[in-house]
């Protein structure tokens, strides 16, 4: 099951598929697509394994002046979700779109890594809009399609609902307004979608994931399908989203992201014991990594060959110079010399010290702490942003398998370039944080005290005596660091843009760190899809 995805991205008829879903023809009379799926199971699930495949990776150069790697949504939407705050930081400086978030000065000017994830987005809705509309019921009695089938297509087509509810939460989340369509739309030729309010995206993403997750949907029940999404992986994402409701549309929704919490307290989760596990090359086939997990992203070195995702995370987390015949600290081949962690960052969340910069040890408290690389760098980036070697690696994303030593890897998958780590989109770590804001701010702390003691044994440190948001800020930073949440958390917390909490080059070029204007919250749409779509309107302070 779990390699349904890759299986059918091997397949000659996803071979088709990929080209012709890409290209199906704007007339929906003509027959073309009609050779593509027909009445034939493996068609319908290689046309969903698309809609999965994107996110996995993007050997494609379809966007002017990127690489496939650094257009893959994961890498994209990775990118603007750490650089632009203190959990990380890119030492890239010839790249222009990484000067410009490393230090939040980007503008209405095209930013690479901006404009991947808006393309990225509204490209892959598109694609699931198009596979609704070719799996309609009435579609598939034209075909002959058996009724079993049409009943299996049933749960495909809401996997792909699932799958255009994330993507437009990213959309929302990054852009706020954005252009809005459905299998309903009208498409092709010179049809330009309406632009949508944060507002409606919002309460169009609740009501599927609603439904989605509802007993009347034919969505697969929870942890029966890894990596496919199930009802498990709908409940995350709209607890995810109505944690941020009051961000999104003034609103806030504490109660409601409480209940869907509780709800996936009953389907069978559980925390991995070891939290190191939850991000080794075999997380996707550890049960214990996968009883964690409400949806991932599957990477395999063999299948999903792209510089991007978790192969992204994992070669720029370390030089070349790191990686040699006798060692490979994250389970990599190659070494990018790009990503690191902001030693500010690190001493305010896990309290390390004794750190030797030589021998490459540190002592720390926190299990999760002890996920970082020292050895032959320097502690501070001041004047220093773009040194790589200034600055802590992460190892906390690693190719070595779980049950592995260092020693058996080298002898046995050192030619590995790729990454074989899954990705975890939502984890049941993230629902009990959830839960824990949620019973924070609707007067029932003392409830998520269990959940967060569990968090904390497994991290070998204290439990909280009481729950604040300066504890639940900390945590999540701990717990979720370089998982794509962090400048969503700020966000939400008041102290991305303002005063209230500076890092290094926060604002600008200054070590010293500065507020930027509050507007810069979200990002600008990309101006080329303002020059073609002239409805569109910028979002505003750009």
């Amino acid at each position: 099951m779990k390699r349904f995805i890759y299986i059918a991205a091997a397949a000659a008829t996803l071979a088709s598929c990929v080209g012709d879903l890409d290209t199906l023809p704007l007339n929906r009379t003509e027959p073309i697509s009609e050779y593509v799926y027909g009445a034939d199971e493996n068609a319908y699930l290689s046309g969903l394994g698309r809609l999965y495949f994107q996110f996995v990776s993007n050997d494609l150069t379809d966007l002017q002046q990127m690489d496939g790697g650094a257009s893959e949504i994961i890498r994209a939407f990775w990118s603007v979700q750490e650089t632009t705050t203190d959990e990380a930081k890119c030492s890239w400086e010839n790249d222009a779109w990484v000067r410009a978030l490393n230090t939040n000065t980007w503008s209405e000017v095209q930013n690479d890594a901006i404009y991947a994830v808006y393309v990225r987005t509204l490209q892959g809705i598109a694609y699931v809009n198009e596979y609704l509309r070719q799996t309609e019921p009435d579609r598939l009695a034209d075909r002959g399609v058996s009724a079993e089938l049409a009943s299996k297509i049933e749960t495909f087509r809401a996997e792909a609902r699932f799958i255009r509810a994330y993507l437009y939460w990213m959309a929302l989340d990054c852009f706020g307004s954005v252009p809005f369509t459905t299998e309903d739309s009208p498409f092709g030729g010179a049809y330009f979608p309406k632009q949508a309010s944060r507002a409606d995206i919002f309460n169009y993403c609740v009501s599927e994931l609603e439904y989605l997750r509802s007993d009347r949907s034919p969505l697969l029940p929870a942890r029966t399908a890894y990596p496919r999404a199930d009802k498990g992986a709908a409940a995350g994402l709209l607890a995810r989203i109505y944690l941020n409701s009051n961000v999104y549309t003034g609103v806030p929704m504490w109660a409601e992201a409480k209940a869907v919490c509780e709800d996936i307290f009953t389907m069978g989760y559980s925390l991995c014991p070891d939290y190191a596990s939850l991000f080794r090359g075999d997380n996707g086939q550890n049960p214990q990594a996968c009883a964690e997990m409400l949806w991932a992203i599957d990477y395999d070195a063999n299948n999903t060959e792209s510089y991007g995702g978790t192969t992204y995370i994992l070669s720029a987390s370390l030089a070349s110079t790191d990686i040699t015949d006798q060692s490979r600290p994250n389970g990599q081949t190659n070494g990018w010399a790009g990503l690191r962690v902001p030693y500010e960052f690190v001493s305010r969340y896990f309290s390390v010290s004794g750190q030797d910069y030589e021998t490459g040890t540190y002592n720390v408290t926190d299990k999760r702490g002890e996920l970082f690389y020292i050895k032959g760098r320097s502690e501070s980036m001041d004047g220093a942003l773009y040194s790589f070697m200034n600055g802590w690696s992460s190892l906390k994303f690693n190719n070595i398998p779980h049950d592995t030593t260092d020693g058996a890897y080298l002898a046995t998958s050192a030619t590995l370039n790729f990454s074989n780590v899954d990705f975890p989109m939502i984890r049941l770590a993230e629902i009990y944080l959830i839960y824990a804001e949620a019973c924070m701010n609707t007067g029932q702390p003392a409830a998520a005290l269990p959940k967060l003691a569990e968090l904390s044994a497994r991290a070998g440190i204290p439990a909280p005596p009481q729950v604040t948001q300066d504890y639940l800020i900390a945590e999540r930073a701990r717990e979720l660091m370089w998982e794509a949440h962090r400048r969503t958390d700020l966000i939400r917390y008041g102290l991305y843009a303002s005063d209230a909490y500076i890092w290094p080059y926060k604002g600008g070029d200054s070590y010293a760190g500065q507020s930027f204007p509050d507007y810069k919250t979200i990002f600008p749409l990309p101006p080329t899809e303002l020059a073609v779509n002239t409805d569109l309107i910028q979002n505003p302070g750009y």
